[in-house]
């Protein structure tokens, strides 16, 4: 029924894309109110309390930083849930003083953003009714690992879920930065070597945001480098340990003396 549809803000300025979006979203059962810019999103909220809004950041006039500043607590918290249309690489300077629930690289693939639409709305909806985001016991702790090579990954997966640790993984730089903005991981497990972004800009640019600057990071690297391991535990970002293996027993040694 109608007035049991989860209800979206969608706002961009593309009127092609607004109206592609609409459309799908709206075929998928949802709720979508429109707005071209933030300032008529904002004028739409005074009479909606959505369940996601989903933002376009280069706009005309306040754009997506505007809005998200005048829809913010103090601490930079969204006061609904947020899904991010924006290229990743300007994820360090989009929300270097906010949080959100999500990022889309835009073209979007719609399916891709279907999926992400739930989630958040999922999960959020769970938060609301008291129940926690993450139902894992308190003790467990989570381990974000980012790696390219499609065995390896699996091997550590499969070693740190063993040795009791709640295990994410990403194979690509910048999905390092999304994961680690959205879930918080106790410890981050990345090889220096990343397509797209390597390990260690992807460090910096989590030192620079301040709900990751505190993430610890394992960096391992198997190219035999001379380069000394101070070169990154002493870089100032989040680097603690430089293991120059991908052995999984070397790697659980190293996230054990982080997280402990």
């Amino acid at each position: 029924m109608a007035e049991n549809k989860k209800k979206i803000l969608l706002i961009d300025d593309d009127a092609n894309l607004l109206m592609t979006l609409s459309d799908f979203l709206s075929f998928e059962d949802y709720d979508v109110i429109t707005a071209d810019c933030a300032e008529e999103g904002l004028k739409k909220l005074k009479n909606l309390v959505p369940d996601l809004v989903i933002l376009d950041m280069s706009m005309p006039g306040m754009g997506g930083i505007g809005f998200l500043k005048e829809t913010s607590s103090a601490d930079g918290k969204p006061k609904y849930p947020v899904l991010v249309l924006t290229a990743r690489a300007n994820m360090a300077e989009f929300f270097s003083n906010v949080s959100v629930d999500g990022f889309i690289a835009k073209p979007c693939d719609p399916n891709d953003l279907l999926m992400e639409v739930g989630r958040i709305i999922f999960l959020r909806s769970g938060r609301e009714d008291g129940e926690k985001e993450d139902r894992t016991p308190a003790s467990k702790k989570r381990v974000l690992v980012a790696e390219d090579d499609g065995s390896i990954n699996s091997r550590l997966v499969s070693a740190f879920a063993e040795a009791g640790y709640i295990v994410d993984k990403v194979t690509k730089g910048p999905e390092v930065l999304e994961k680690a903005i959205i879930q918080q991981p106790d410890v981050i497990v990345m090889k220096l070597v990343l397509s797209r972004m390597n390990g260690d800009a992807v460090a910096q640019m989590l030192k620079e945001m301040p709900n990751t600057c505190d993430i610890p990071i394992v960096l391992y690297d198997t190219s035999g480098t001379q380069v000394p391991d101070v070169k990154y535990t002493q870089s100032g970002t989040g680097i603690k340990i430089f293991v120059r293996s991908d052995d999984s027993k070397s790697l659980l040694a190293a996230i054990k003396k982080v997280v402990s």
